[in-house]
């Protein structure tokens, strides 16, 4: 990334106060680089002697800065991911969190990292994202975008769901489970590993289908092309959750259709070029640990 970077737009995990040390040590690095820092408003309010600069909010940012530094852990990159959509502002993700597979920078590395992107020696990483909507009575209702997946899931008490699934406008399979993943490659480390599907490399072209605890052993999670449009029908008058990114929940209803499909917007991640996805990988799960 080469271009010029004139405005940085600044956002930390809500409420961690923590981060007010490390926002000042930020501020002052772009303030010597004659970069002006653009704060998220909750951010602003970390540290006092930010808090009269330029702010913005979460959802106004990305209208108004060349990057976003993301301080917090992949949930604070998430929402920021589906603020961005498609106006393709690249993301640092530092982290501050816990397991932080999309925010791998270090704090230690976050002046060094920006440092080398004004050098131009930073890559940008492009994610592909969901786009989903939800139909009631042949109408959509609600569209939405994520950027790790989107879950059909049951309430605590409910029973076993039934869903029917399509893909491509053919009738696929259906499910009797917990509910379904339908996971972007980005998110193949998220909920969709947890519930026993695959990783993917994350700048595959490809969705992965995951039941969760299937009633039937054998529905086991299919990965398909990343250009087929899946749609999801509820057949239960059941307590049923439509969430993306594990963030924004939407409560749907029998003979409701969750059709989802490949976002025209891409998420542009900055990652320095010797820490590639294997490399992540065997730090995050510890591989070749024993």
């Amino acid at each position: 990334m080469t271009a010029r970077i004139a405005r940085v737009g600044i956002v930390a995990k809500q409420g961690l106060v923590e981060a007010s040390e490390h926002l000042t040590r930020l501020a002052a690095w772009l303030h010597e680089h004659r970069i002006e820092a653009v704060f998220e408003t909750s951010t602003a309010v970390l540290t006092p002697t930010i808090g009269a600069q330029a702010n913005r909010s979460r959802e106004d940012l990305p209208n108004y800065v060349d990057l976003i530094i993301v301080l917090g852990g992949d949930g604070t990159l998430l929402s920021m991911a589906r603020a961005v959509g498609d106006l393709g502002v690249p993301i640092l993700g530092v982290n501050l969190g816990g397991l932080g597979f999309l925010t791998a920078t270090t704090l230690e590395e976050m002046l060094p990292a920006l440092e080398r992107l004004l050098a131009g020696g930073m890559e940008i990483e492009e994610r592909m994202m969901l786009s989903a909507s939800l139909r009631r009575g042949g109408q959509v209702v609600g569209e939405y975008l994520a950027l790790n997946d989107v879950v059909i899931t049951k309430s605590a008490m409910s029973r076993i769901i039934d869903l029917s699934v399509s893909v491509g406008g053919r009738h696929a399979i259906s499910y009797r489970a917990d509910g379904l993943i339908i996971s972007t490659p980005t998110g193949s480390t998220a909920y969709n590993l947890s519930a026993g599907g695959p990783i993917l490399f994350p700048t595959m072209d490809a969705v992965v289908l995951t039941p969760i605890a299937p009633h039937t052993l054998s529905n086991r999670p299919i990965a398909v092309p990343g250009a087929q449009r899946i749609e999801v029908a509820l057949l239960v008058d059941q307590e049923v959750m439509l969430t993306m990114d594990g963030q924004v929940g939407v409560p749907l209803r029998e003979r409701d259709v969750v059709e989802v499909q490949k976002a025209s917007a891409r998420i542009r991640l900055v990652r320095f070029p010797q820490k590639d996805f294997f490399s992540v990988l065997r730090t995050k799960l510890k591989w070749g640990e024993r």
